[in-house]
C-alpha cells in the first residue's frame, strides 16, 4: 500500500487554494498559495486518516491520480499506524491476543493502535510482523550535485 493520495486544488481567489481528495471526501483544506495549499493538505489528511483509525472505520485507500492532481503523502509515522490498523482488524485478533504474540503488556498494543500516541516506526514494525506484514519505506532518489 502507498499512502500518496491525489488531490485537487481549485483557486477560489487570488490568495486562496482549496485542497480536496476524490478519496476523502469529507477532507478539505486550504491555503495562501499552493504551497501553503499543499502543507495544510498533508496536515488534514493525517487529521482524516487519525478519525478513521479512532472510529474503526474502513481506511480510505488512495487511487491513481488524474491529470492535473497534486500527489500528498501521508506521513510515515500515520501510514504505519493506518497499515497497524488494518492488519490488526483483518487478523480478527483481541488487543490481549496481540499483546501475547508481541510479549507486551495489552496497555502497550492499545498505545501502538492509538493515532496519536508516539509509538516508534520500529515498534509499529514489530506488530506489523507478527500480524504477517511489514512497513517498507519508498522515497525517490534525488540527483546529486
Amino acid at each position: 500500500m502507498r499512502f500518496v493520495y491525489p488531490a485537487q486544488l481549485d483557486h477560489y481567489s487570488e490568495n486562496e487554494v482549496v485542497v480536496s481528495f476524490r478519496d476523502v471526501p469529507w477532507c478539505h483544506t486550504s491555503g495562501q498559495d499552493i504551497a501553503e495549499a499543499l502543507a495544510e493538505a498533508a496536515d488534514a489528511l493525517e487529521e482524516a486518516i487519525a478519525g478513521c483509525i479512532n472510529h474503526g472505520e474502513p481506511i480510505p485507500m488512495p487511487s491513481a491520480p488524474l491529470s492535473g492532481e497534486h500527489l500528498v503523502a501521508l506521513p510515515i509515522d500515520m501510514a504505519a499506524k493506518a497499515v497497524l490498523a488494518m492488519a490488526f482488524r483483518a487478523s480478527g485478533l483481541t488487543q490481549v491476543a496481540l499483546a501475547k504474540r508481541l510479549g507486551v503488556h495489552d496497555r502497550a498494543v492499545r498505545r501502538m493502535l492509538d493515532p496519536r500516541h508516539g509509538t516508534s516506526v520500529s515498534r509499529l514494525n514489530d506488530a506489523l510482523r507478527a500480524l504477517g506484514a511489514e512497513v517498507v519505506l519508498e522515497a525517490p532518489l534525488l540527483p546529486t550535485a
